[in-house]
């Protein structure tokens, strides 16, 4: 018994689906392109600033800057707040103990430079964290890799309190991963 095998085993396409895969590849080739418009039109692009750092070398930079900054303690939280001049470099990182390093008091209207990263805490290693600067008006999100410092360009414009969290899962204590920042009019 011999069977035989059709040369064309499969069918055209009849009218309603060439028009869906054309849909389709219009929608793919439009978002294709939009991609790299979108990054060189919008305000929304990664930072271009980064540098590979020791996990150690960046957690003495982020406790010199707390200390030569410091202006009180937050209460409920036990973390340091300071307050560094407008323009200067700022110092932020995610802690392995599942906490931000301080809360950071900024002047709305001034350009400030932005290093982030992860570091140790409380004896436990350094982490990979999230990042997510979050308001009514505003959101940000990038993420901290341990070992880089990454520099981002920031002008708050609006005072207020912006939280903070962290939206990489990060551990155990990850949703306890909630600070702020104070931005003074």
């Amino acid at each position: 018994m011999s069977i035989s095998v059709e040369r064309i085993w499969w069918r055209p396409l009849d009218r309603e689906e060439k028009i869906w895969v054309t849909i389709a590849l219009i929608w793919c080739l439009g978002t294709f392109f939009m991609m790299p418009v979108w990054h060189v039109i919008a305000k929304q692009n990664t930072p271009n600033e980064s540098y590979k750092v020791s996990v150690d070398d960046f957690e003495k930079l982020v406790t010199a800057f707390n200390e030569k900054y410091k202006v009180g303690m937050d209460e409920n939280s036990g973390l340091p707040i300071v307050r560094p001049p407008a323009g200067s470099d700022v110092y932020f990182a995610g802690t392995g103990i599942w906490q931000w390093s301080s809360i950071l008091e900024l002047e709305a209207g001034k350009e400030y430079r932005l290093h982030i990263s992860s570091i140790k805490g409380g004896g436990v290693e350094a982490w990979q964290h999230g990042l997510s600067i979050v308001s009514s008006k505003f959101n940000a999100n990038f993420m901290i890799i341990p070992g880089y410092d990454y520099v981002l360009k920031i002008t708050p414009t609006e005072a207020g309190e912006y939280g903070v969290i962290c939206n990489e899962f990060c551990g155990i204590g990850h949703h306890l991963m909630a600070g702020k920042i104070i931005v003074k009019g």
